[in-house]
């Protein structure tokens, strides 16, 4: 590589890291006691990938999602998820319409709220599961299918649903499956006291006001190759691979606690996204290549959704994170 490109690169990582910093500070400003939470959010847009946010009512999980695209100019769309809701609604229809003259009819698509930059499926687990498989199409194939017709989702393209963990009737869980195509599965928990007497002291109709955008859509869509061209070591990868390999019973690293509490361990795509998600934490943290600590700090939040626990840990109250923590707390690196 020419001294050049090389000075180009360092000028695109550069300000990469300034516009991630930038969106953390402002985001910091009115979103009180979700740091991490912040965090992770940014890591996965940087990536270009997926998120799940699970949390309960009143954690400011619409206004996290509603303030970055604000931050970024993105074109947001919420989209409210309801039992009667139909793909159709999401994706768009074709209506049948008239030329000025009233003589010719043709069909005409009309674009759905699928069609923007970042989208908030609000309680994604309330709609059945053919509508929710509508909105999985698009964020796998960044397009949707209307009678045989392909029509193309803009770049950038992000995803990110929520669930309510309290609310379980009247719902529709997604399968296993269909979780493997989130990159993130993150949870928000109840602020600490002293953040929360922050947040009471703040008016319940305030407005945000001051947010400075910190970069333009044309912009954020190059950040992603950065990302993809970081150079991983090998003992990483290794490292990347074992953690994953080792959450799965029939694997032959798996210990015997992996052979009793899981019932489906995390597959090949859970290794491809820990290590995309370690290389952009080594970015923000200004480091040239991620460490085996990258892997570990962002292997639950990529790995609590795709490790199926079985009946002995259900039986036990032994969740997912409890199982990736142990996976991590005997990682041999």
């Amino acid at each position: 590589m020419t001294n050049d490109r090389l000075q180009q690169a360092d000028e695109h990582i550069t300000r990469l890291r300034n516009v991630c910093q930038s969106l953390q500070t402002q985001m910091n400003s009115v979103i009180i006691g979700q740091g991490e939470v912040i965090r992770l959010l940014i890591t996965g847009m940087i990536c270009g990938g997926h998120m799940l946010v699970i949390g309960v009512p009143g954690l400011a999980k619409t206004m996290m999602v509603k303030s970055l695209a604000e931050l970024l100019g993105w074109d947001f769309r919420r989209i409210q998820f309801t039992p009667d809701l139909m793909p159709s609604d999401i994706t768009g229809t074709e209506i049948l319409q008239s030329d000025e003259t009233g003589r010719r009819r043709d069909l005409m698509f009309h674009r759905g709220p699928v069609f923007a930059n970042l989208i908030l499926a609000d309680e994604i687990n309330r709609t059945p599961p053919k509508t929710q498989a509508a909105l999985l199409e698009a964020m796998q194939e960044l397009a949707v299918t209307i009678n045989g017709k392909t029509y193309r989702l803009e770049p950038p393209f992000i995803v990110v649903a929520t669930q309510n963990p309290i609310e379980q009737e009247g719902t529709y869980p997604l399968p296993e499956a269909q979780l493997d195509r989130f990159m993130f599965s993150i949870k928000i928990d109840y602020p600490s006291r002293t953040d929360e007497v922050a947040v009471a002291a703040r008016p319940i109709r305030a407005k945000i006001n001051g947010f400075e955008h910190v970069a333009k859509r044309e912009e954020f869509v190059g950040f992603t190759p950065i990302i993809d061209e970081m150079p991983v070591s090998p003992h990483v990868l290794e490292n990347a691979v074992a953690l994953c390999a080792s959450s799965r019973p029939k694997d032959a690293s798996a210990d015997d606690y992996v052979r009793r509490y899981v019932a489906w361990g995390a597959g090949p795509r859970a290794t491809q996204h820990l290590v995309t998600a370690a290389k952009a934490s080594a970015l923000l943290d200004s480091r040239p290549t991620p460490e085996v600590s990258d892997l570990k700090r962002m292997a639950v939040p990529v790995l609590r959704h795709r490790i199926i626990a079985n009946y002995n840990a259900l039986g036990e109250g032994i969740e997912s994170d409890a199982i990736v923590k142990h996976l991590i707390d005997n990682l041999k690196s």
